[in-house]
């Protein structure tokens, strides 16, 4: 049976995920109820601790020490209740920011999780071809800063038409470079220079900052020229690990707007 164009896409996976994890909660037998007075500690959970503390100490821990864990869990999770029976977990700013966060990193891990196809990575190789053809070169301008307040300063001084010759703090890099080969500009600058490089496109305007194991620099990308680009099959890995990483804030932010879109808002002004 094929299905259907939305059932492949990987936020409905999130919303499903997230609807599995409530359903393994309540088949727990989690309370509905957060005053609920009645605790049962499994066989699994005090499995769960033991495993908890064997990871921790290199040692399964003796019946006294498994009885103060299972004894520190139940004081918690008495804590807990009230706290949540008292409301004590609206309106604090400390546990909305955690609850949170943990809602983000859930949505992040499953983004991180989506298999992207064929022709995602197809498209993305198309897309960035500089980042995966060993000959790509590299003409570009830079001045370089030892403050990244400073370089920023400087950047809308030139987005606002000033020259940049007397820009820049002295330093022994190049202030320009022609036809520099990946390899080359790496070496003298560093990765975090030559990925700067990568995310920006030619234009007669200078960007940044970029950070480089020096400082930072601004930078001006005449031409970037790439070279044979190997086929999908030779590179597939590295091809999904790019896409992945440059693609991880745009798909969680995606994921959080799927949740967003189910809420109707009203903001009263």
């Amino acid at each position: 049976m094929t299905l259907p164009n939305w059932a492949r896409e990987p936020l409905v996976h999130f919303l499903v995920a997230g609807a599995a994890v409530f359903a393994f909660f309540v088949w727990k037998g989690e309370p509905a109820d957060p005053a609920s007075r009645d605790i049962t500690i499994t066989q699994e959970d005090r499995a769960r601790l033991s495993l908890q503390w064997e990871q921790m100490m290199q040692r399964p821990p003796t019946d006294a020490e498994l009885d103060s864990l299972t004894e520190t869990w139940l004081r918690e999770e008495v804590l807990y209740r009230e706290a949540l029976r008292l409301g004590l977990d609206r309106d604090d700013a400390v546990v909305r920011k955690r609850l949170a966060n943990k809602m983000d990193y859930l949505a992040t891990s499953i983004a991180e999780t989506a298999q992207p196809s064929d022709r995602t990575l197809e498209a993305w190789l198309a897309d960035n071809p500089h980042r995966f053809a060993d000959d790509t070169t590299y003409s570009f301008d830079q001045l370089y800063f030892a403050d990244k307040d400073t370089a920023i300063a400087a950047l809308e001084s030139l987005s606002g038409g000033q020259n940049g010759a007397d820009m820049g703090d002295t330093i022994s890099l190049p202030g320009t470079m022609d036809a520099g080969t990946a390899g080359a500009i790496e070496r003298q600058f560093g990765i975090a220079f030559l990925e700067g490089l990568n995310g920006g496109k030619p234009s007669p305007d200078w960007t940044g900052p970029v950070p480089s194991g020096f400082g930072w620099h601004l930078i001006r990308l005449r031409a970037r020229t790439a070279g044979r680009v190997p086929p999908l099959v030779d590179i597939r890995g590295r091809v999904e690990s790019d896409w992945r990483n440059e693609t991880l804030a745009q798909r969680r932010d995606d994921a959080y707007q799927l949740l967003r879109d189910a809420y109707q808002v009203d903001i009263q002004k």
